[in-house]
């Protein structure tokens, strides 16, 4: 009799562990939350849900100050587009000065059912940005005339579990050598 109230209550509280683990994977986020300073990362956003029941049919990310000569991946029934804009400083990139580039990707007119998952794709160049600092990327999710917005930034002593929409982010690691 003991032993099966031992084996009740651990399988109690695996389930409370995993039901309380549910949420965070209902998020949009990188598939690799880690980037190399002075480096390029290939970005792949997990979009793992539509919104409230209704497919998914655009996203759109904010590209931050410090990432720059942003690439979006094709995907096949989307229309990707780019907004330019001025960055907040110049950048050396090979052998020049930029201070305009990629400030927004939008991936539109897809059908991503809400019980699917799937993953938008971008390639952008880190700049000098210290390692160990966190960088949010503010997404909107439209679903058809729902739209939720992952733009929650964490204040100072929060983490992103704290929030039911948070902004998909980058913790900055040492420079990594670019072949690109």
């Amino acid at each position: 009799m003991r032993m099966s109230r031992l084996v009740a209550a651990a399988g109690l509280a695996a389930g409370l562990a995993v039901s309380m683990a549910v949420p965070a994977l209902a998020h949009i986020t990188f598939a690799d939350p880690n980037a190399p300073s002075n480096g390029f990362y290939r970005a792949v956003l997990r979009v793992p849900h539509g919104c409230d029941g209704s497919a998914t049919t655009a996203i759109r990310i904010q590209i931050p100050e410090g990432f720059i000569v942003a690439q979006p991946m094709p995907k096949p029934s989307w229309q990707v587009t780019v907004t330019e804009g001025s960055y907040g400083r110049s950048y050396k990139y090979e052998d020049t000065t930029i201070s305009r580039g990629v400030k927004e990707i939008a991936w539109a007119g897809g059908n991503l059912p809400d019980n699917f998952y799937d993953e938008f794709v971008f390639r952008v160049r880190v700049t000098d940005i210290a390692p160990g600092t966190k960088v949010y990327f503010p997404v909107v999710q439209e679903c058809g005339s729902k739209t939720e917005h992952w733009i929650e930034i964490p204040a100072e002593g929060k983490s992103d579990d704290d929030y039911e929409y948070p902004a998909p982010g980058l913790t900055i690691g040492a420079p990594a050598g670019d072949d690109d």
